[in-house]
């Protein structure tokens, strides 16, 4: 049996521990800032360790973890669990987000989007994100 790794590459360690699906998902996030290694912006390459604090932005959440495990292949989200410990303000600050949503009424819309119905749609989404990219 091969000895478990001591260090893995974020964009590998994102992956297994099911934050992003695909490698190019995670590499993409890294790319445009929203992954954090120890309060520095991390390229894909980065190597992460047990103890290292990351923070993953997906909008409209945030995680901020501190890593306990290391693989580089997806595995089952049970053993995915294992790999990160999530802090508790993190997950107070998710599931206030998560709640502040559920309570928004759903979106209406009533056949094919007229052009100023796009044109808001894309302000409001352009907001979402640039409210995640000034960290």
């Amino acid at each position: 049996m091969p000895a478990e790794p001591d260090h893995a590459r974020v964009d590998l360690w994102l992956v297994a521990a099911r934050f992003f699906k695909t490698r190019g998902l995670a590499a993409e996030a890294i790319g445009a800032g929203r992954v954090l290694v120890n309060a520095d912006r991390a390229k894909a390459s980065r190597l992460v360790k047990p103890g290292d604090r990351l923070v993953v932005r997906r909008p409209p959440f945030e995680h901020e973890v501190t890593v306990t495990g290391i693989a580089t292949r997806r595995g089952p989200a049970s053993e995915a669990q294992k790999l990160y410990v999530e802090t508790p303000e993190s997950q107070s600050r998710r599931e206030a987000v998560a709640a502040e949503l559920k309570a928004l009424p759903p979106p209406v819309f009533k056949g094919r989007p007229t052009k100023r119905d796009r044109r808001t749609l894309s302000r409001f989404f352009a907001r979402q994100s640039d409210d995640f990219s000034d960290r």
